[in-house]
């Protein structure tokens, strides 16, 4: 017999010999297989029905067209997608949604927390994270709570993104202005001026910066 011949005749005598242990690890195999696939899909459909209850609440609101009876009206609908759906993609996106609806009813508190634990979800993503930095600086600044929108933005300041900056850099400098430190804020507004030729900040800070 040729090689191959003799390996064929090896393996098929290999595989009667251990047929029991093979089929009950095939067995194994296919069951894993199973399961795996079992909780791909139960994920799936756990992300296709969170993202649905989204978007009828969203839709809802939008419909509504008041923010406070905006906010009554979802609100129960929100908190039921948090209740069931925390660990989806839909469910944890869902709470930067809320919570721009709670800010708009001016419900602070809630908007702070809702903002606060997407800050703890996304927090790692450069996308997302001075973005929610911002929103819980502007809900602090809603809430009068000074020293800590300032620690947020100051935060966005001190990044190494460029994303959502020149609102931080114009809200530093507004919070000087609020406290007399005139020089302080005008070296802000300039900056703003320099650096952010497109940001929507600009005109105001020019003016304020030739002040």
């Amino acid at each position: 017999m040729d090689p191959f011949q003799e390996s064929l005749l090896k393996a098929i005598s290999y595989v009667k010999e251990y047929k029991k242990q093979i089929m009950l690890a095939l067995g194994a195999l296919v069951a894993v297989i199973a399961i795996f696939s079992g909780i791909m899909a139960s994920f799936a459909h756990s992300e296709n029905k969170a993202s649905n209850l989204v978007a009828q609440a969203s839709a809802k609101y939008d419909a509504i067209q008041d923010p406070q009876k905006g906010f009554e009206a979802v609100k129960d609908d929100f908190q039921a997608v948090f209740e069931d759906f925390s660990n989806t993609s839909a469910g944890r996106l869902a709470r930067v949604k809320f919570a721009k609806i709670c800010f708009d009813a001016a419900q602070y508190d809630m908007a702070f927390d809702m903002y606060e634990k997407a800050y703890d979800i996304f927090k790692k993503e450069p996308g997302l994270k001075n973005f929610l930095l911002a929103s819980l600086g502007n809900v602090s600044l809603a809430k009068k709570e000074f020293d800590k929108a300032r620690s947020y933005f100051s935060q966005i300041e001190a990044s190494s993104s460029d994303l959502s900056k020149d609102g931080a850099l114009f809200a530093l400098a507004g919070l000087h202005d609020a406290e007399n430190k005139t020089d302080a804020g005008r070296k802000l507004y300039k900056k703003l001026v320099s650096d952010y030729e497109d940001s929507i900040y600009r005109d105001i800070a020019k003016a304020k910066s030739s002040n």
